[in-house]
This record gives C-alpha cells, sequence and structure tokens, in this order.
C-alpha cells in the first residue's frame, strides 16, 4: 500500500539516562521541529528518541484507525479514503529520519534498533491491511466511485488505497491470515540482515601495500594520495596504502593495476562478499525467495514476479523478458567482441592465461586510452565536484527555473552533507541535502530519497518537499578537490534527476507525490539526464579545469563522444545478467532449496554470459532485489533506459536542448507523481509511443 510507508524491522534498547523507553515528554519527534522550513532538528535527535517515537507513532495511527472504522456515518471518500492518507503522521515523521540516516549515519545501535522495529512496523502494517471493518469501508467507497464525483487525483488515491488493501492481504482467508503475518515479519527481518551484512563485509576488506608496492603497480598520484590518506586514518596503517572495495578505491585499482596476482586478490574479496563467512547472505537468499513465493501464492499469484509486476507498467514477466530480450543478443555480440580484443592483449604480450573478470577493466582501460587517447587522468581535472554539481543545477535552471541557494545555517544530520534553498521565482520550493563521499557508515552506491514528501496538509497549504542525494563518489584529498571520473559525473545527474522528480511535485496527497510511481517509469527522470551531462553543448557550459578554470578543449569532447559507444558490451551485459537474474530467482513457481551459487551459474549459463563477465552484482551482495525494493524490478533501468533515450531524442530533433515547450511538458509529467496516467503523459510529451531505436543508437548496438 503506497500510503502507509512501513519500511520494516526489530529489538527494544535500554538506553542510559531514558526513565521510560515509551516517554515522549523531552521526544524530538513528539511536535513541530521548529526549525527553518521544518527541518528535522539532527542536533536534538538522540538514539534513545527512536524507540518511544517508534511506538507513540504506531499507537498514533491505531486510535485514527479506529476513529475512522467507529465513525457511524457512511464510509465517504473524506471520513475514510482522505482520513487514512492523512494518518500516521508522527510514524511518517519517524521512519523517514531513522531510515534514511541508517544508511548513511549506520552504527550498532542504530542497526539494533532496526532489528528491534522491524517485527513491530511489519505487525502495525498487517493490522491495518487485516482489518476486515476498515477495509469494508474502503471497499464501499471503492464499490461506490463512479457516482462520487472525484477529480482526478482523489480517484487515483481511492484505486491505489484500495488496490493496496488487496495486495496487501485484505482478501486473504482468515484461516491464513497468521501464516501471511508471519510471513511479511520474517521478510522484513531478512531483507534488513541482507542489507547489513553487505556494509559490513565491504567495510572488514582492506588491501594494505607498504610504499615500494603501491609504486611500482600503475597507480596514478590521484589514487596513491587517496590510498596514503585512507591509511593515515588509522594507526596501524599508517605510512602505507589502503585500498578498499568501496567503488572509488576499488574500481580505479581495478584499472590501473600492473600485477595481475594483486588484481586477482581484491576481486575475489568483491566478488565474494558474503557468500560464506561471518556476513553469509546465501542462507537469507533461499529462505526470502522461498517466503516471498509463498506470500505471492496465499495473495493468488503464480509467483513473486507475477505479484509484483501486476502493480508495475510491465505487468507481465513476458513483458519483461520481451523488453530484455530486444537488447540482450546485440549485447552479448559486442561484448564478445570486446574480450575477443582483450584476449588479443594478452596474447600480444607474450602471455598465454585466459582472460577472467579480474582483468577484464584494466584491459578494456588500456585498449581505451589506446584506441582513443583517453585517460581517467586527463578526463578528471575538468570533471571537479563542485563544476559538474554547477551543470546539473544548470541544467535545471535552463529547463523548468529553477535556482539552488546553499544555506550552511541549515539543520544537517552531517557536516559533510551539503543543504541547499531550491528557488523558483522568487519562492522556496524544497530543500536538498546532498552528501558525496564514503564513510564507513554508509552503504556504497548512490540513491535519492526524503525526509519529506511534497503534499498538501489537510488546511490546503503546500507543504515543500526535503530531498536527500546520497553518493560515495572521489574524496578531495590534501591538496585537489573531489575529481571525478565521467561516470561518476553521469551518477550525479543520475541522483540530480531523482531529485527533481521530489521537488517538482505538486500533487495533494503524499502518497502519489513525487517519486511514488511504479517501479519501471520510477528511473525514467534521472535516467534522462544523463544525456544532457554527456551532451558535448552542455559539457563546454560546466566542465572546466580545476586549476586553470579553462573550459574543456574541443578535442577532449570529442574522444569523450567518441568513446560513449566503447565498452556498451560488457555494460550492458553485466546490467542486463543481472536482471535476468533477479527474474529467474522471482519466476520460480514451486519452493525448493536454493543454492545461490549454483542457482546463478546456471541462470548465466541459460542466456550465454561469457565466463569473463559476471552479473552486474552476485547474489550475496546484490541489494537492489534482496533489500532496497527492486525484487522482480531490477529489469527497470533497462525499460525506463528505452523511455529516457527517446525522450532526449525529442529535445534533440527540436534542434534546442532546452526547448521550452517540450521542458514544459517534461515537467508536468515530474510535477504529477502518480495522480495521472504516466504512459499517456509520455505520449503526450512525445506526440507517439517510445521506440527502442534511439536507446541502441545510443549505446552503440545497432
Amino acid at each position: 500500500m503506497k500510503r502507509i510507508v512501513l519500511i520494516v524491522a526489530c529489538c527494544v534498547i535500554a538506553m542510559a539516562g531514558c526513565k521510560n523507553k515509551n516517554d515522549m515528554s523531552d521526544n524530538p519527534f513528539a511536535g513541530q521541529w521548529g526549525t527553518p522550513y521544518e527541518i528535522p532538528d539532527f542536533q536534538k535527535i538522540k538514539i534513545e528518541h527512536y524507540m518511544p517515537a517508534f511506538r507513540a507513532g504506531m499507537e498514533e495511527q491505531k486510535a485514527e484507525v479506529k476513529a475512522i472504522v467507529d465513525n457511524e456515518e457512511a464510509p465517504t471518500f473524506e471520513n475514510t479514503i482522505e482520513a487514512l492518507e492523512r494518518s500516521g503522521q508522527m510514524l511518517a515523521k519517524v521512519e523517514s529520519v531513522f531510515f534514511n540516516l541508517n544508511e548513511c549515519e549506520s552504527s550498532d545501535e542504530m542497526d539494533a534498533i532496526a532489528e528491534e522495529v522491524m517485527p513491530l512496523l511489519s505487525a502495525h502494517a498487517d493490522d491495518i491491511m487485516l482489518n476486515d471493518k476498515l477495509f469494508a469501508k474502503v471497499k464501499a467507497v471503492y464499490d461506490n466511485r463512479a457516482s462520487l464525483q472525484l477529480n482526478g487525483e482523489q480517484m487515483r488515491l481511492l484505486e491505489e488505497t484500495y488496490k493496496g488493501f488487496v495486495r496487501g492481504g485484505a482478501n486473504v482467508p482468515v484461516e491464513r491470515q497468521e501464516r501471511f503475518r508471519q510471513l511479511n515479519e520474517q521478510i522484513s527481518s531478512l531483507t534488513l540482515r541482507f542489507g547489513q551484512n553487505v556494509l559490513k563485509a565491504t567495510n572488514a576488506y582492506t588491501l594494505v601495500l607498504d610504499e615500494a608496492q603501491a609504486t611500482t603497480i600503475g597507480l596514478s598520484s590521484d589514487q596513491l594520495a587517496a590510498a596514503r590518506e585512507a591509511a593515515d586514518a588509522e594507526n596501524e596503517t599508517k605510512g602505507k596504502y589502503v585500498f578498499t572495495l568501496h567503488m572509488p578505491s576499488w574500481e580505479p585499482f581495478m584499472q590501473n593495476c600492473t600485477d595481475r596476482a594483486l588484481r586477482q586478490q581484491m576481486w575475489e574479496a568483491y566478488a565474494s562478499r558474503c557468500n560464506g563467512g561471518e556476513y553469509d547472505n546465501t542462507a537469507i537468499i533461499d529462505t526470502l525467495v522461498n517466503l516471498r513465493l509463498e506470500r505471492a501464492n496465499i495473495l493468488g499469484f503464480a509467483t513473486h514476479a507475477d505479484y509484483v509486476l501486476s502493480d508495475c507498467l510491465a505487468q507481465t514477466p513476458a513483458a519483461v523478458n520481451q523488453c530484455l530480450m530486444q537488447i540482450w543478443p546485440a549485447a552479448l555480440k559486442k561484448a564478445k567482441e570486446e574480450c575477443a580484443l582483450y584476449q588479443d592483449m594478452v596474447k600480444a604480450e607474450g602471455a598465454n592465461f585466459e582472460l577472467t573478470p579480474a582483468d577484464w577493466r584494466y584491459y578494456s582501460e588500456r585498449l581505451r586510452r589506446q584506441k582513443y587517447a583517453l585517460d581517467d587522468e586527463e578526463i578528471r581535472p575538468y570533471f571537479s565536484l563542485d563544476s559538474v554539481l554547477a551543470g546539473a543545477f544548470g541544467v535545471a535552471h535552463n529547463l523548468y527555473g529553477l535556482s539552488f541557494r546553499l544555506n550552511s545555517e541549515l539543520p544537517t544530520y552531517n557536516g559533510e552533507a551539503r543543504s541547499y534553498e531550491v528557488v523558483e521565482n522568487g519562492d522556496v520550493i524544497g530543500i536538498l541535502y546532498m552528501d558525496f563521499h564514503p564513510r564507513a557508515s554508509k552503504r556504497s552506491g548512490a540513491w535519492m530519497t526524503e525526509f519529506r514528501g511534497q503534499h498538501r496538509d489537510a488546511e490546503g497549504h503546500n507543504v515543500i518537499p526535503i530531498i536527500q542525494v546520497v553518493c560515495n563518489f572521489t574524496k578531495p584529498t590534501a591538496d585537489k578537490p573531489s575529481l571525478l571520473t565521467f561516470d561518476e559525473s553521469e551518477t550525479l545527474f543520475h541522483e540530480f534527476g531523482h531529485a527533481l522528480h521530489g521537488l517538482l511535485s505538486r500533487c495533494t496527497y503524499r502518497s502519489l507525490s513525487g517519486t511514488s510511481v511504479p517501479r519501471d517509469f520510477v528511473e525514467l527522470p534521472s535516467q534522462v539526464m544523463e544525456n544532457w551531462c554527456r551532451h558535448p553543448q552542455v559539457m563546454k557550459t560546466y566542465a572546466r579545469h580545476y586549476q586553470t578554470g579553462e573550459t574543456i578543449p574541443d578535442a577532449l569532447i570529442a574522444k569523450i563522444a567518441d568513446a560513449q559507444t566503447y565498452g556498451q558490451g560488457f555494460i550492458n551485459t553485466e546490467l542486463l545478467a543481472a536482471s535476468l537474474l533477479d527474474m529467474d530467482y522471482y519466476t520460480l513457481s514451486q519452493p525448493q532449496h536454493i543454492d545461490a551459487e549454483r542457482f546463478e551459474q546456471q541462470a548465466m549459463d541459460k542466456i550465454g554470459l561469457i565466463p569473463q563477465i559476471i552479473s552486474r552484482y552476485k547474489s550475496p551482495y546484490f541489494q537492489h532485489i534482496f533489500t532496497t525494493g527492486y525484487d522482480a524490478g531490477y529489469y527497470s533501468y533497462t525499460w525506463t533506459a528505452i523511455l529516457d533515450a527517446d525522450a532526449f531524442e525529442a529535445f534533440v530533433e527540436s534542434g534546442d536542448l532546452f526547448n521550452a515547450e517540450l521542458a514544459r511538458k517534461f515537467r508536468h509529467i515530474l510535477e504529477s507523481g502518480y495522480t495521472i496516467d504516466l504512459m499517456q503523459a509520455y505520449r503526450d510529451f512525445r506526440g507517439k509511443d517510445p521506440d527502442v531505436h534511439a536507446l541502441l543508437k545510443y549505446r552503440g548496438l545497432l
């Protein structure tokens, strides 16, 4: 149910100095924040405040639901659907702060609270979804919807509320409801533990080299400086060089290290995470896949994928497979061609080993430099973090008239996070936090989320969104700012696109606003922004040398443009392989024991993936499908890639990358959340159905 956003988890911690574990007398979650824009007062929030606030929030929503159920008046949209939508405000408040911070400010104490509260939240959600009297009222309004004269957004809220109850188990027979509750609780706890294991396993490994070794294996001065700073942060490694499994450290190492044994060591550490040992996730995968299948069966679906996709644009596993297979043959063909080129390089060196996944990035980077005379170390000086950020802000200004005003006086959860007021026509329409660099407390990857979604309150006043973008980019060193690779630059634009989706929202109901859209549409606003990032015309507006201020030379832009389709065999096959692996797990129709390693190998053999490439994420650390809500949904990156390439083609065809009329039509999609028919809105913007041709062209797969 989209309205009741319950990210679920459990374990009560007795906190020193807290006389009553449920005491709310001095709890900052209990009232207004009293801060600018009602931003959470992060400095006042202590670890002991969370559990009492969770409990109070659940109790408050229970009382609100009881009032709806006990209302003796005939159920109406206002006294049932809208009242339910506006319930649980304190709970939403503490959830958004706690779960967002647990992703980027994690600690043992935060993890323990998460383990405590997950089963409680799961049970709370089930108490609402399985409340037969409440559902009877919702159904009465739904059955009478044709006569209610609702506007489009109200009708969508009614439909989504009813559908949420059905998908949440409202029609599950009474004799199976207890098992349904157990499944929800177990699933929520397992997804939490899976993610915790990945973070801990990633942090647990370091490769420590002495100066003689580190400086003789082909690494750049910037890489060495970052590794030296990482080493000097710990007493036991001072004076040495530390490399980790976090992407800003691991990937450049794999691209540049000339020592094959060290590359293999780093590869095995990366690819074997959570496959056995202290942070093993393989048993969780076995249990989780089967539990999700059982829950789907109880709800009347043949597979978990059928259950998930019935609430997406794709609708069926067959449609997903058709989408992915439009691209797979061309991608695999190109990957095999790339592999042959790299194997020839090995042979030309006089070596006779077969290329492995640990070699791929190294030889790919070498050939890229040879073929295009292009080196990341030549590119990065023009892509300082601040320059790229200015470029993203500039695109948003040119398309939508937005400005971004840094305000360091706003409350923040970490000194590294920047806070911006988002301004349009002199008015602040949203708050944006941007948190760029790795920390041990932060999970890997990049994401956008919200501390508060845009909506209108009960009096009709607009409540502005508070959006958060979190990344793990290369850190600045003592003598250089954060210099991004071009991939990192595209990632910034991507997550900023998600942020715009949240910031530009103009909806009444929070559950329908911003990014609260089907998973296979939510990536469109983010992925389309990458096209502006890489376009030469736009690049010249922001890519400037961090020392001289010189605009990126045309010759270097041409090299980057020429190299855009380089390596697309690898990029697309690893992405599509992960998407197909996801679908293989969740189209299982019978319970079975799953050996994750064997299951994954069989899935890759079935599609013919060459052994030199693995799925983008191996199963034991594939957080998208086991933790972060992309189960039976990882295909959406490809599904929406077709849309984003086709959408940007409209601007290119118009001859104006900031065409005002097209920007207005696209903004309508961003503003509307899930209050409209999204595909019809896309057709209204584009004038036709999306076409895969643009994607294949941009990726060099025609």
